[in-house]
């Protein structure tokens, strides 16, 4: 191979990668579109989040946050773990249903799920890490001082593999976006085997996250704690699923059309209406267990308290109530009023890990509601990482295949 055929290989590899980058745009075109009121509140978002940040690993957690041995955990876990990891389930329950339950008309929604549920993970172990500190060190706990007793070692293993795994089934669309036909044959080949894999994992994990409670029984509020939470915590994890691909499939046909071939949003207004179906019945049934752990506790007393309160407007107006929207848009065909319900399941999700995780925890210590509110810091960056999740999310979404079909891959 001479001189000048180097020259010219490498040459046309900058070209090829210049294009997939720029999305063949040159780059003063490219600058120019990158301009929008959204990237420019982003990157003052980042501005302030991304130095705090830096600032967190450089002087320590006390920087950015008011935690202490009393309050370990705030927006990092109760925001980033706790309710981003059932948010993150999409993968597992669209897997699921598409290769072994034969669901093939949710086909294009399965790779926005798998994404979403990826992403999702992958953020979810920045706010462990970013509350952990020294992330250079994860490999000591994993593969050096095994906790094996330890519920939180058995989660972390689990999120590590599971997301792995993730990565692996959402392979496909990277290597077609790379266009690298051959090895998306074998990445294509052992995507069944990666989604029972997901569906071992993401079963025990969700369950542990609410394990984790089980620990502290003098801790949490009567009304919250329960020997059920590992089961309600997986039972909110698949309708938390559903309602989530309402959620990213509505915001990428509204935000990303121009993306979107008209297969997904040609079906997406029927597919919606599955979904809807799907989240009301989870939430119904989450909502018959939530009854059932109330009830062996013997709790119905507490009802009547302030705690008690908060707990009926989790359960009535964040359980109850977008499960009967829910039916009422599947009932009348109504894609606004399902995806309305779909984002107000998600909302009750995200309301009951924050309840779990910082409200019902340590609630008799003085003045549990203020010192729960999060510094102005620690918001500033959760605020940051979320930023960088959507820019992530419609980066990839924007280049690869995933609500359009590369027509050489069909």
């Amino acid at each position: 191979m001479n001189h000048n055929t180097t020259i010219t290989k490498r040459d046309d590899f900058q070209a090829w990668f210049l294009n997939k980058l720029l999305m063949g745009m040159t780059w003063p075109e490219y600058m120019r579109q990158m301009i929008t009121p959204f990237n420019v509140a982003a990157a003052i978002i980042l501005s302030v989040g991304l130095p705090l940040m830096g600032l967190r690993y450089i002087h320590g957690l006390e920087v950015v946050t008011d935690a202490s041995n009393e309050y370990p955990w705030g927006l990092f876990l109760g925001w980033g773990l706790f309710a981003g990891v059932p948010l993150s389930a999409t993968g597992f329950v669209m897997a699921t249903a598409y290769y072994i339950f034969g669901f093939k008309r949710y086909k294009p929604l399965v790779r926005l799920a798998v994404l979403a549920g990826f992403l999702g993970y992958f953020f979810a172990v920045i706010y462990l890490m970013t509350d952990l500190g020294r992330p250079w060190r994860i490999y000591y706990p994993m593969f050096v001082g095994f906790g094996t007793a330890s519920v939180l070692f058995l989660v972390a293993w689990h999120v590590a593999t599971y997301l792995t795994v993730q990565f692996l089934e959402f392979s496909p669309a990277i290597l077609e976006w790379l266009e690298a036909g051959r090895t998306r044959k074998w990445a294509v080949m052992i995507t069944i085997a990666m989604t029972i894999a997901g569906i071992i994992l993401s079963t025990l994990h969700q369950s542990a996250l609410g394990a984790l409670f089980l620990l502290a029984p003098a801790k949490m509020h009567p009304l919250w704690y329960t020997s059920y939470l590992p089961t309600l915590f997986l039972a909110s994890s698949i309708y938390a699923a559903l309602g989530m691909v309402i959620v990213v499939s509505t915001l990428s046909a509204v935000f990303l059309k121009k993306r979107a071939d008209d297969h997904f949003l040609g079906n997406l207004n029927e597919l919606t209406i599955g979904l809807g179906k799907g989240t009301s019945i989870g939430i119904l049934v989450y909502l018959a267990l939530k009854l059932v752990s109330l009830a062996h506790g013997d709790a119905w007393g507490l009802l009547g308290t302030p705690y008690g309160h908060w707990y009926l407007v989790e359960i009535l107006g964040f359980v109850l109530l977008p499960a009967l929207i829910l039916a009422v848009g599947v009932k009348k065909a109504s894609v606004g009023l399902v995806r309305f319900g779909g984002f107000h399941a998600v909302i009750g999700v995200i309301l009951n890990r924050i309840n779990v995780s910082m409200v019902a925890f340590n609630w008799k210590l003085p003045d549990h509601i203020h010192d729960i509110i999060p510094h102005w810091q620690e918001t500033a960056v959760v605020l940051s990482i979320f930023t960088l999740h959507i820019l992530v999310f419609r980066w990839i979404l924007v280049r690869m295949p995933v609500i359009y079909q590369d027509q050489g891959f069909k």
